[in-house]
């Protein structure tokens, strides 16, 4: 069973194979990261790992012997709140990979982070993503526009659980 690992420098990569693999399948429905991105991945690996020990982002992986199958990440975290990003490898879509992951880590959200609130937001044209938050209990709260296409912004109150 894939595990839900707290990214290291370990991961760089299985990482940036994982963003290499699958650039194009991620382009289709969420804005690409562009050449520089891969560019430079090492320094960025390294930017990600200093600012998640600040507190402010807490970056994950889900590996499966080493593999990187998917990214959960909480950023912006400030007051008991997060923004939720994520993005699974093209292999592993339509099995349920996104929506394990995403309920895995609000669960680390509430009971190891202290967060109290996620938002996240999808494109329209990304039905998959529309889906895995409405089954992991996100709620559509309003319109927004991500690179110029229309898309929802959604909250989960992380409060109700025990």
């Amino acid at each position: 069973m894939p595990e839900l690992e707290r990214l290291t420098a370990e991961h760089a990569d299985p990482l940036l194979a994982f963003e290499r693999d699958n650039r194009a399948w991620f382009a289709a429905s969420v804005p690409d990261r562009g050449d520089d991105y891969f560019a430079t991945f090492a320094d960025r690996h390294a930017a990600l790992l200093a600012e998640q020990a600040t507190g402010r982002c807490h970056f994950h992986v889900l590996a499966d012997q080493g593999e990187v199958l998917g990214r959960f990440n909480l950023v912006d975290v400030a007051d008991g709140e997060a923004e939720l990003g994520y993005r699974v490898a093209q292999r592993a879509a339509g099995r349920g990979v996104a929506t394990d992951g995403v309920r895995r880590v609000a669960a680390l959200a509430r009971q190891a982070y202290g967060l109290c609130r996620l938002t996240a937001v999808a494109t329209l044209d990304n039905p998959a993503s529309l889906a895995v938050l409405r089954h992991t209990g996100f709620t559509p709260t309003g319109e927004v526009s991500i690179d110029g296409r229309p898309g929802l912004r959604h909250v989960l109150s992380l409060l109700a659980e025990d």
